[in-house]
Formats: C-alpha cells, sequence, structure tokens
C-alpha cells in the first residue's frame, strides 16, 4: 500500500442521514492516494468512479472496481475503500425506506451507461431534500434500475480460517509465485488434500481458480495505473504477454487492450 495514503472521511456523514424526504443523496469528488476506513451506514449506497481503480473489502471478500464497473452496498454492510492514485469518485447514498426491492447483498456489476447517466444527473439534485416532481421520477427510474442489477465475478473471497489465512496471505504478496499446492500444503503442515477441501469449503473455488481470480484483479488494477501488457505479464507470472492475454481473454471476454479501450472510450464519453 502506498506509504502517503491519506484516511478519507468526507462522503461517509451522507450515509447517516435518515429522511424519507430525500430519497437519494449524491457525491462526487477527485479522490488520490486516500483510505476510507472501515465503517458502515444505514443508507444503501452505489460506488462508481469514472477514472482511477477503487479497491473495497466488505467480510471476506475484495473487489478492485475500475471505470466498467459499479459496487453495491446494502445498509448497514461493513466496508473499507482504497483510492488508488487519482480517482474521480461518485457515490449515491438510498435511505433505508426506499432500499426493500434492491439487492441485499454486496457485489460488484458491469455498470450501463443508462444507469451512469442516471448517477450523474442525481449528483445535481443538491441534499436539501428540494425535490421536484421530475426529479422524482428520475430517482423512481433510478431505483428500478439498481433493482435489475446482477453480480459480475470479479472479486477475491478471502478468509478467517486461520489454517487457510496463512496460504491466502502468502499468496497475496507473492502474485507471480508458481509454486504448487503442494509446496502451501507443506508449508502449513496438512496435507495437499485438506488444502484443496480448504479452499473449496471456505473459499468456493478450487486453489488454482482462486489464484487465477487473485492474478486477474491484479491484472485489473494495474491497467487501471497504465501499466504496459508486457510488464503486468511478467511481473504476475507469465512467461509471454500472449500466455497472459490469452489467461485474461478467457476468463474477462476481451484482451487487456480492449479492455483498457473500453475504459478509457467510457471515460471520454462522460466527460465529453
Amino acid at each position: 500500500m502506498n506509504n502517503q495514503i491519506r484516511t478519507y472521511r468526507m462522503a461517509q456523514e451522507h450515509g447517516f442521514v435518515i429522511n424519507p424526504q430525500i430519497p437519494v443523496m449524491g457525491y462526487t469528488e477527485m479522490v488520490n492516494n486516500e483510505m476510507c476506513i472501515s465503517h458502515s451506514h444505514p443508507r444503501a449506497q452505489l460506488i462508481y468512479a469514472t477514472r482511477g481503480v477503487m479497491n473495497v473489502v466488505v467480510g471476506n471478500n475484495i473487489w478492485v472496481v475500475n471505470p466498467l464497473q459499479g459496487l453495491w452496498l446494502p445498509s448497514g454492510v461493513e466496508h473499507q475503500v482504497t483510492f488508488q492514485k487519482d480517482v474521480n469518485y461518485y457515490s449515491v447514498f438510498i435511505d433505508p425506506s426506499f432500499t426493500g426491492e434492491l439487492p441485499s447483498n454486496s457485489f460488484s456489476f458491469d455498470i450501463p451507461i443508462f444507469l451512469k447517466q442516471l448517477v450523474f444527473k442525481i449528483i445535481t439534485f443538491g441534499t436539501e431534500g428540494n425535490i421536484s416532481p421530475s426529479q422524482r421520477r428520475i430517482i423512481d427510474v433510478f431505483l428500478d434500475e439498481l433493482a435489475l442489477i446482477m453480480p459480475s465475478a470479479t472479486f477475491l473471497p478471502t478468509t478467517n480460517n486461520e489454517r487457510l489465512q496463512k496460504v491466502v496471505e502468502l499468496l497475496l504478496n507473492d502474485v507471480a509465485s508458481k509454486n504448487t499446492i503442494d509446496y502451501y500444503a507443506e508449508l502449513s503442515f496438512m496435507s495437499s488434500r485438506t488444502l484443496s477441501r480448504l479452499f473449496i469449503k471456505e473459499l468456493g473455488m478450487n486453489f488454482s481458480d482462486w489464484r487465477t481470480r487473485l492474478k486477474l484483479l491484479e491484472a485489473i488494477k494495474r491497467l487501471g495505473e497504465k501499466q504496459s501488457i508486457k510488464e503486468i505479464a511478467l511481473d504476475l507470472g507469465y512467461e509471454t504477454a500472449s500466455a497472459f492475454i490469452f489467461m485474461f481473454k478467457k476468463h474477462l471476454g476481451k484482451t487487456p487492450s480492449n479492455y483498457i479501450l473500453e475504459d478509457e472510450n467510457e471515460a471520454d464519453k462522460i466527460s465529453a
């Protein structure tokens, strides 16, 4: 983590305003190398950024959120957000009285352009509660769209299991590692079969799939930081850029170059 990261608090107060007369409250700011410490609030929250990358920790899950995605946080969910470098941050806080039809679990999702435009419109409404009939109709459409969002697979489950936690930490600290499950099992004084079962039981996927997911999220973060594809491939332990590109496309449906291009095109559309 960057040693210059500072604690970020400015948007948190919006999450604690309980007032059905203000169904949604929007907030935006450019944030640089800051961390919003672990907290929760009564209002549900949609997090999005037109530029930059955010790391979001919710319980035992880690999300890397880029400009192609949003993150949904229901009411009362404890979370921590780290803003990597320059992040053009947007957030909408929803009063608890309007969340009955909204998702009850936290997840990242591929955010549609229409939903983005609704977020940008809501940001202009202010936070005083003087909502016009036309603004209320926009809010209703926004809530209807939120009810339709579906999770993406770009998250990384972690664990509080002491035996497995040691292995997870080793992998997190050495993303380029090529060591086998046998190596980590020996370090943890358990059999490979036991470690394999722990991965599936605690993390919902096998050792190989979890490590691939880790590499994907690290790749997304580094793409957001404008690192070259060749550099990312080598840093993640791939012998060639083509092997990395193959893995990336297999799991995300597009090459890293197309992923970057789509990201930048979206940002340009929004800033135009």
